[in-house]
């Protein structure tokens, strides 16, 4: 067995001549020199351009220059699209960076103003208005503007009742707290502008849901019941109008026709009395005549007797009138 230390052999490699070395240190600072002079702003982004850390410009999309070692810095901001915030829920695969994936219960839980506990769900929908502001008037822009959503959401959620957060109330819920939002994104120039605040589920906790399912059953149900009088309504009170205008207008017709049948009778008798002061003895007889050629042909046959005579004898073949039949 051979104990010996293995042999060392110095081998010596020739040095790269010094021009070399520059050589490759400027080409290297060449490359680093032309990555960092230029840079690029998407179509849906402003880039704000900091000179050692000074707010100097901001650009739009596409292509632009700088200078390069650090002095110029550009931050890329999506002020042309429509940002996102969740609350009290999350959407797997998002891109904001200030949408946590964690305490979605304690976002979501509140207590409303009659002291009941709900499970409200938001969306925030926002822009980035003023790069300059977003940048360096407020330390954390992002997170600032999910604190005060979420401090306006339970600000108006507190003022309302459980059954106006569940049913009715959730239109002025958002639009009440869209106002807020604004109001405090302005105060405290976060450089964003709130466009929309939307209610997503909202619900009572788990532990009541039963009760508030049956609750809102009933309350439906009694829509459904007044729906359904006011529909009887307004179909029989439009049809009992029209038959009483229908009665209402035979009797005026009926008012009408004896009226003016009166008044022709009165004027007929008004005539016939000015004739009869005229000639009485004249006009009583025409009368007389008139009247009996309307009444004795509806007799039948005549035979005029006298008391003087022993025999009976027919005078006249007095007989219906072919009128009279």
């Amino acid at each position: 067995m051979n104990n010996q230390p293995p042999a060392v052999i110095n081998v010596n490699f020739p040095k790269p001549p010094l021009r070399i070395i520059a050589a490759v240190a400027v080409v290297f600072l060449l490359l680093i020199l032309f990555w960092t002079s230029y840079y690029t702003v998407p179509a849906e982004s402003e880039g704000v351009v900091l000179r050692f850390g000074k707010f100097l410009t901001t650009v739009e999309p596409g292509l632009h220059f700088k200078i390069p070692l650090g002095v110029d810095e550009v931050s890329v901001l999506p002020t042309r699209r429509q940002l996102k915030l969740e609350f009290g829920f999350y959407t797997y695969g998002y891109t904001n960076p200030d949408q946590p994936a964690q305490q979605q219960l304690e976002e979501k839980s509140m207590v409303t103003g009659d002291l009941n506990a709900a499970l409200v769900e938001w969306v925030v929908q926002y822009r980035i208005d003023d790069p300059k502001e977003y940048l360096f008037d407020v330390r954390n822009p992002g997170q600032t503007l999910r604190d005060l959503s979420e401090a306006a959401m339970r600000e108006v959620i507190g003022d309302r009742t459980v059954d106006e957060v569940i049913t009715i109330g959730r239109q002025d819920i958002e639009i009440s707290a869209l106002s807020r939002m604004q109001e405090l994104a302005k105060r405290y120039k976060l450089g964003v502008r709130v466009d929309q605040v939307q209610l997503k589920n909202v619900n009572p906790p788990r532990e009541v849901q039963a009760s508030f399912n049956e609750v809102n059953k009933a309350q439906q149900d009694r829509e459904n019941a007044i729906n359904i009088a006011n529909g009887d309504y307004n179909e029989a009170v439009p049809r009992a109008r029209g038959q009483a205008d229908q009665t209402i207008r035979g009797a005026e017709g009926y008012r009408f026709k004896r009226v003016n049948e009166a008044e022709g009778d009165v004027a007929s008798f008004n005539a016939m009395l000015g004739q009869y002061i005229k000639a009485p003895e004249i006009t009583r007889t025409r009368l007389y005549l008139e009247t009996m050629g309307d009444v004795l042909p509806l007799m039948g046959p005549k035979i005029i007797i006298d008391d003087s005579m022993k025999q009976l004898l027919p005078i006249l073949p007095l007989t219906l009138k072919p009128e009279a039949k």
